[in-house]
């Protein structure tokens, strides 16, 4: 590759990244070819040995605490003495004095406005797309077309019952979130405005600060906008609608405010290991900031073009003009520290550090929506907003901090323009959050648990400690509900409330939205800003919850309570504990894992798919992405070394779940059989993840598979 790239200011280029660079990224960001070169140059020179420092001092702790370990094996667990060793080797540190954040300029959703927020593959325009004009959904929609209406999915052609169902569910959160005085909307017969207020039939709303605006004629309104906790409501008048015809008040339709923040992942749920997947993955953020990104494609026998929603206009109480946004405010999550590149090459012909290079394109292309004078922007305040993953403590998010700042310094951008995203997914940042904040307490505007890529390396972390309990009793252990606990205290105490978002992670059954419906209003009353959800419809629904929550009344309660978990509670490392399982749990678990793990990785290796729906062994659909295969790797790994179960036994056990992958899939023009020689480059890779496991750094799957991915577009 490096006798084909392209020099610039002492690096090595591929074209296709130099082209998309000088050609598309750079026009209209006032930044020159030369500079950005030279800044780029800068970074991957000044800040690569740094970044290799700190991987080098996560391999010399992880060293000493596997060899603790050893030492004190076949022994009780002695809590304060590890705990003791942990700050004697510096992987703790000592807490430092309260403090606040200083963010400034975060936009109103990240500050006051809690709701759902998506996450999706940025390669992929469609989802992107889809992702970013999930700011608004129907709530009919999502209603009749999954089973959140009565546990089951809705077959054949459209069923009156069902839709009457839908509207009576739908009059009922409008009751909840809007009553009135004196009726109720599932007896309205119509809507109108008078003298500033909205009326219902001759009555006001109980609130009536909560009716916002309104389009069309005030006596007959198209459109109706609410507002309660932030989020807005629209009720759509139309009596030519199907379902507005055979409403007594012509309500066709109830729209909420969703998704009212999206990130656009360069990170776990993408397949990017060379020039051309980046160029892909940059040039859909470029259309994102420009505003112009579309996608076409068939749907129904049709072709459809997809692009940004606009922004929604209307009239307020007043008279006078108000608009609402159309799009979940953007993030881009870039890659972590661990990472090299072959697209760009230094001047010692070494790869470049893949998250140096995404800090400073990614910036550069948010600069197209900064320098905006009017139409629909991401950032009302200014502010880039940059989620950052896998960082181990407060040096590495430090090392973040000061990247950014070069960037800034390079574009000339006021300082702290970048806004960052902590996600608190490994141990090392977990028990030492507080620092980790302040670390960044300029720029912090986002943290947010993730329990697989936590799990992953509490395993990877604690191998040497013992054999793990299974995976779903791992989730009962003490020391998740002290993690999640913790996140959201410290947030609170480092004054996140009505600054910066305070996260909880994915619901992974985009088919099971009741169960959704059921479960995951936990995370508002846990007092989370945010969510993650896997779908636009899944947005919608979860949008209910921040409805029934005031969060920030949660948090204004739970920060008076004061902190409820400790760093102790964090050490406590979830092994099996009595270890009697019999031989067919043993199998069944492994089992479970190796699925999973194949069902990923044949899509990842042959396909590029870091992000889809893969079915588990019991064919529901699950969102899988790298963290989802990292836990699973790493729990297999574990009890190998532990001799839970032999190679032998793995082995078989995988070809056997490799056979059940390839039946899943049976449907897949482009799917390639792993069954019955498995000697092809995806199963190679899933073998690896679990037999390599023990070694790979801090456990993660991005070295085998961006290698074996490298080696399967090099056999093409």
């Amino acid at each position: 590759m490096s006798m084909d790239m392209t020099e610039k200011e002492g690096l090595r280029v591929a074209p296709v990244l130099a082209d998309f660079i000088e050609t598309e990224a750079l026009p209209g960001t006032g930044v020159s070819a030369a500079d950005f070169w030279a800044a780029l140059s800068g970074l991957a020179h000044d800040f690569g040995p740094r970044n290799r420092a700190l991987l080098e001092k996560r391999e010399t702790l992880q060293k000493a605490i596997d060899e603790w370990h050893i030492r004190h094996r076949n022994q009780p667990h002695d809590h304060e003495a590890y705990k003791a060793f942990l700050y004697e080797i510096g992987y703790l540190v000592p807490e430092g004095d309260a403090f606040e954040i200083e963010t400034k300029d975060t936009d109103p959703e990240f500050a006051s406005v809690p709701g759902p927020q998506l996450v999706v593959p940025i390669t992929n325009a469609r989802y992107a797309l889809n992702a970013a004009n999930a700011r608004w959904g129907s709530l009919y929609d999502a209603l009749y077309g999954t089973d959140a209406t009565d546990g089951k999915q809705p077959s054949g052609p459209y069923n009156r019952g069902r839709g009457a169902r839908v509207v009576a569910r739908a009059r009922v959160f409008l009751d909840e979130a809007f009553p009135l005085e004196g009726t109720s909307h599932a007896d309205a017969r119509r809507y109108y405005v008078n003298k500033e207020q909205l009326l219902v039939d001759d009555q006001p709303l109980v609130d009536p600060s909560k009716f916002v605006g309104y389009r069309g004629h005030p006596k007959a309104p198209d459109a109706v906008i609410l507002r309660n906790h932030g989020l807005h409501v629209e009720l759509i008048f139309d009596r030519t609608h199907p379902i507005g015809s055979r409403d007594q008040a012509g309500l066709a339709d109830v729209r909420l405010e969703a998704a009212v923040s999206a990130i656009m992942d360069c990170e776990d749920s993408v397949a990017c290991v060379d020039a051309e997947d980046k160029v892909l993955a940059y040039r859909n953020w470029l259309g994102l900031m420009k505003g112009d990104l579309t996608d076409t494609f068939q749907k129904g026998g049709e072709t459809v073009t997809r692009s940004l929603n606009p922004d929604m206009t209307y009239t307020a109480p007043d008279g006078s003009d108000a608009v609402l946004k159309g799009r979940a405010l953007m993030l881009v999550r870039n890659v972590g520290h661990l990472m090299t590149n072959p697209a760009i090459l230094t001047r010692d012909g070494d790869e470049v550090f893949e998250g140096l290079m995404d800090a400073i394109v990614t910036t550069l292309i948010a600069m197209h929506d900064l320098a905006k004078d009017g139409g629909p922007r991401n950032s009302a305040t200014g502010s880039v907003y940059v989620v950052k993953p896998k960082m181990h403590g407060p040096e590495e998010v430090a090392f973040a901090d000061e990247i950014f700042t070069a960037v800034e310094k390079a574009f000339g951008l006021p300082q702290y323009t970048v806004k960052l995203g902590i996600m608190d997914e490994e141990r090392r940042t977990s028990v030492n959050l507080k620092e980790c904040i302040r670390a960044a307490k300029h720029r912090v505007a986002f943290i947010n648990t993730g329990f697989l890529d936590r799990t992953g390396d509490e395993i990877h972390t604690s191998m040497e400690a013992g054999p793990f309990s299974r995976k779903d009793w791992i989730k009962r252990k003490a020391w998740i509900t002290a993690y999640e606990n913790r996140n959201v205290d410290i947030g609170l105490e480092c004054g996140l409330s009505g600054k910066a978002q305070i996260g909880k992670g994915m619901w992974a059954m985009p088919d099971k939205m009741a169960a959704m419906l059921q479960a995951k209003i936990e995370h508002p009353q846990a007092g989370a800003n945010c969510a993650w959800v896997p779908s636009p419809t899944a947005a919608t629904l979860h949008a209910l919850h921040y409805h029934k929550v005031d969060v920030f009344a949660v948090q204004k309660a739970l920060k008076a309570a004061g902190r409820r978990a400790h760093v102790d509670g964090l050490l406590d490392i979830p092994l099996a504990t009595f270890q009697k399982w019999s031989k067919d749990q043993i199998i069944r678990e492994v089992e479970n894992n190796a699925q999973g793990i194949l069902g990923y990785v044949v899509r990842w290796i042959d396909q590029g798919v870091g992000c889809s729906k893969v079915p588990d062994i019991n064919d529901v659909g699950l969102m899988e992405d790298r963290a989802t295969c990292r836990i699973s790797a790493q729990h297999i790994a574990n009890w190998l070394h532990h001799d839970v179960v032999s190679k032998d036994e793995v082995m078989e056990i995988m070809k056997r779940m490799a056979e059940k992958v390839d039946s899943q899939n049976a449907g897949d023009p482009a799917y390639r059989s792993m069954a019955p020689e498995f000697d092809g480059i995806a199963f190679q890779a899933a073998r690896d993840l679990v037999f390599e496991g023990r070694h790979q750094p801090s456990g993660y799957t991005e070295p085998v598979l961006h290698r074996r991915r490298l080696e399967l577009k090099a056999s093409l």
